[in-house]
């Protein structure tokens, strides 16, 4: 008898989640198992503070507006657009502001000019 695509897919999902949670464990990290497809791990952080790193496993369907099917590569490339996308901005914006500090202190060094020649010219200088 042939399995369920939904029945598939959490076979998929649990068998992953064994083999990298085997793989931790193997490492000598604690796995808690805190859900169908989520696995949580205790950790420490660079302050000593304690976190947990949590993994969740999903085998995605795709789309339900269009009815597209879900391609990893796809979004892989799309979110390599984004962070380029996201870098660029982050440098225009870094340049701006470099820019515009640049036009402040060119700014306030005219007007203590200024003001200096001004004293200059009233004689209390």
């Amino acid at each position: 008898m042939a399995m369920t695509r939904k029945a598939l897919h959490e076979a998929l999902r649990k068998a992953y989640m064994d083999a990298v949670g085997e793989y931790l464990g193997a490492k000598g990290e604690e796995i808690l198992v805190t859900n169908s497809n989520e696995l949580s791990i205790p950790c420490v952080d660079a302050e000593g503070n304690d976190e947990f790193m949590v993994i969740t496993f999903k085998v995605p369907t795709g789309s339900r507006d269009d009815g597209e099917p879900y391609d990893g590569y796809e979004r892989a490339e799309a979110y390599k657009e984004k962070v380029a996308k996201a870098a660029e901005k982050a440098k225009a914006a870094k340049e701006a502001k470099a820019k515009k500090i640049a036009r402040d202190n060119a700014q306030r060094k005219a007007k203590a000019e200024a003001k200096a020649k001004a004293r200059v010219e009233k004689g209390e200088a």
